[in-house]
């Protein structure tokens, strides 16, 4: 009741905010202090994806087509503004079945962790900010640059974006199903990356809502990456967006690859400040925390499959892994890893297990990972 009582009291003043239905002349303000106008504008949709047995899948995509799980990953640059507007194409029938209220209202919504926004852009339910089936909203995003003399940080890092609002009023519901995505802020002068992916490790041992073997679906022949097949040339810079979501904590582990324990993964400035930062090929992750690597793939290790796990030892062997396959540098896929790891994790996963209730998704979903040219 307290969800329906915050909605009845707030009046909608159209694209200036809202005002409280008391009388209160308070108006919201629609952007974020330093965002006059948005620099650029994001068109997103959400959408129901093809379902893995009675498991509902929802997906960000740029185009209703190239939606999945994760979303496309977003990148600004501190400093700019970005508008997203999302558009909700997932049916109501499908979001009442996700419901665990019924008096709570059905849509979706892009809540957004790092940087900075009012509250007409913050995604939940109690602000109104979230859109219903059939509809659209813009959302506001503003990447503060930090500000060396305040002595504020500024919002360049690995962040992630998601549904709040898809089942109840914490979107437990849509981010099990897999409405999440990566958003990279990068300061002038950071080192991009040739590919960039998106990692989220879950509840039930899963690596973006899949384990084993639907984890690792790179095909020997014609690797194509995306979220099921990270691979790279050798001497290719790999960028990984890693975040934690649902309730269990996990490690973060690169076989055969280690980087700075920094900001980007990489070092910069004098001796005597790089000599203090720690080298690292493992990082512990909570449910809700994201950082970011960069690593060049192959560094004197060569070509190979090299695996990616979380090193708490039940969850790998259930099916928590996955493998960065390094192509030599004329792009031939090594010998080995044909998959012959991934029966015994399948096997030993627990049977129609998922992040938030879910089942493991189908092998292949998701959109490729982002690459520079």
């Amino acid at each position: 009741m307290l969800v329906v009582a915050t909605i009845v009291a707030l009046t909608l003043l159209g694209a200036g905010g809202f005002a409280v239905a008391n009388g209160a002349a308070a108006l919201l303000p629609e952007r974020p202090e330093g965002c006059d106008q948005p620099d650029r504008t994001v068109q997103l949709y959400a959408v129901e994806l093809p379902r893995d047995g009675n498991q509902i899948r929802l997906g960000y995509g740029l185009t209703p087509e190239t939606a999945s799980y994760p979303g496309p990953t977003m990148e600004m640059t501190e400093g700019e503004c970005l508008a997203v507007t999302l558009h909700n194409q997932v049916p109501a029938a499908t979001l009442e079945q996700l419901r665990t209220d019924p008096t709570h209202p059905l849509g979706v919504s892009l809540h957004v962790h790092g940087v900075k926004y009012t509250q007409l852009s913050d995604g939940t339910v109690q602000s109104y900010s979230y859109v219903p089936p059939g509809q659209s909203r813009t959302y506001t995003w503003y990447a503060k640059k930090r500000d060396r003399t305040a002595g504020t940080p500024g919002t360049a890092g690995y962040w992630w974006y998601h549904d709040h609002v898809v089942g109840g009023p914490h979107g437990t519901k849509g981010i099990g199903s897999g409405l999440f995505g990566g958003l990279v802020v990068r300061r002038p002068g950071d080192l991009r990356p040739d590919r960039t992916y998106m990692t989220v490790f879950g509840d039930q041992q899963s690596i973006n809502l899949r384990r084993g073997a639907a984890a690792d679906t790179c095909d020997q022949e014609n690797p194509q990456p995306g979220p099921t097949c990270i691979v790279a040339k050798k001497g290719e810079r790999v960028e990984f967006i890693v975040v934690g979501i649902g309730n269990d904590m996990h490690t973060f582990h690169v076989h055969g690859h280690s980087w700075a324990d920094t900001r980007t993964g990489v070092v910069n400035g004098t001796n005597a400040e790089t000599d203090q930062v720690p080298t690292i090929d493992n990082k512990t992750l909570g449910p809700g925390d994201s950082f970011g690597v960069q690593i060049v793939a192959g560094d004197s290790v060569g070509p190979g499959h090299w695996m990616i796990h979380c090193h708490m030892q039940f969850h790998s062997d259930a099916g928590m892994y996955t493998t960065m396959h390094v192509l030599d540098e004329n792009g031939n896929m090594p010998p080995g890893g044909e998959h012959d790891h991934a029966t015994a994790g399948a096997a030993t996963a627990p049977a129609g297990a998922a992040p938030a209730g879910g089942d493991a998704a189908p092998a292949g979903s998701g959109a490729a990972a982002h690459q520079h040219n």
